[in-house]
């Protein structure tokens, strides 16, 4: 099969040196901002570090929703 690409070894080599380290710090981001969602679609879709690198930029960079906190009625 690999012979059919017409020796493209070197394509598929830059490609994987190009998509992990943008994969990694986004899974990174998303794991230290614990976005769940975001992490399991950055871990599972392969976008060739499109989607990695607009995480990184635009959404890691909004501020996180604060956690809910009950507020209890003394009266």
């Amino acid at each position: 099969m690999l012979n059919t690409l017409g020796g493209g070894n070197w394509l598929w080599s830059l490609l994987i040196l190009w998509t992990i380290p943008w994969k990694g710090v986004a899974l990174w981001k998303a794991a230290r901002r614990t976005d769940k969602w975001w992490f399991i679609v950055i871990l599972v879709v392969n976008t060739l570090a499109i989607l990695e690198i607009l995480y990184i930029f635009i959404w890691s960079k909004r501020p996180q929703k604060a956690p809910k906190t009950e507020i209890s009625a003394e009266k």
